[in-house]
């Protein structure tokens, strides 16, 4: 049996990609709207992103599903390219750009996040990426080595990426659940399902992230999300222990930008600078 070349290898996991998240695509807003945790962290996202970013920001989204951030920035002001793998989120962001009269604040592209040299030319004030789409590859190196071209001095770049470290996770120990609870920690990566497509699972931590983008680009602050409250996945924790989840936010809120919290969570936000500090 003759191997398969590097590049068909990516292909294909480009393509079951593609297909998972096309799949989901017709149901991830309702999805997202109706989990209450998943709407407190998206909440905890934009006012981190608030603390850094500028009026009229141009923004480069990767990974930006059925656009939700992005039509969020662009309704403040800012103009978005919209960037995603997937034919059916793209289908969700055109719909979105159709049916909101933004002129050319929000725009789209097909694209994968290890094609960003395909933007040549166009040039940004702002990288975001939003919930862990950036640990569906198992080197950041592949991202951000295409990114100083694209971007303008002093431009900002936030990502939210899942950690090897979640302490719910961990905590599923306790519960007979070991192979999950460990997930996380398997250099390998770990496969996931959805809606019927399996591809792999890479967790990226903190010092990884800063190796990937190099001297370029300064930390200036990583925050964790749901370190202490339950992830999305624990849906409907709100509404079964609703003053429990309250406290828990609470702690999050006021302890998840300090060691180890900042690392240690479902996500972190990490926010750098291009050419350093503030």
């Amino acid at each position: 049996m003759l191997a398969k070349s590097p590049g068909a290898l990516t292909a294909g996991f480009h393509e079951a990609i593609n297909r998972a998240f096309s799949k989901q695509s017709a149901h991830y807003d309702e999805t997202d709207n109706a989990n209450a945790i998943l709407t407190d962290l998206r909440k905890q996202v934009y006012r981190h992103v608030a603390g850094f970013m500028r009026p009229c920001s141009q923004i480069l989204e990767l990974n930006a599903g059925t656009g939700i951030d992005a039509l969020y920035f662009a309704r403040r002001g800012h103009a978005v390219l919209a960037t995603d793998l997937s034919d059916g989120m793209i289908a969700q962001i055109e719909r979105k750009i159709a049916a909101n009269d933004l002129g050319q604040r929000l725009t789209c592209r097909q694209l994968s996040y290890e094609e960003l040299h395909l933007l040549a030319g166009k040039k940004f004030d702002y990288v975001f990426s939003n919930f862990g789409g950036l640990n569906c590859i198992d080197d950041l190196s592949r991202v951000s080595r295409h990114l100083p071209p694209l971007l303008n001095p002093g431009a900002y770049l936030t990502w939210v990426v899942m950690p090897p470290v979640c302490p719910w996770e961990l905590a599923g120990v306790l519960k007979g659940h070991g192979a999950k609870a460990f997930r996380r920690l398997q250099r390998s990566g770990a496969v996931s399902h959805l809606e019927g497509e399996y591809f792999k699972t890479y967790y990226h931590s903190l010092p990884a992230i800063r190796s990937a983008l190099g001297r370029s680009f300064g930390l200036l602050k990583s925050e964790g999300l749901a370190a202490l409250s339950p992830p999305p996945h624990r849906g409907s924790f709100p509404q079964v222990n609703r003053r429990l989840y309250s406290f828990l936010r609470w702690l999050d809120n006021r302890v998840g930008h300090t060691f180890p919290f900042n690392r240690y969570a479902d996500h972190i936000v990490v926010t750098f600078r291009y050419g350093g500090g503030r």
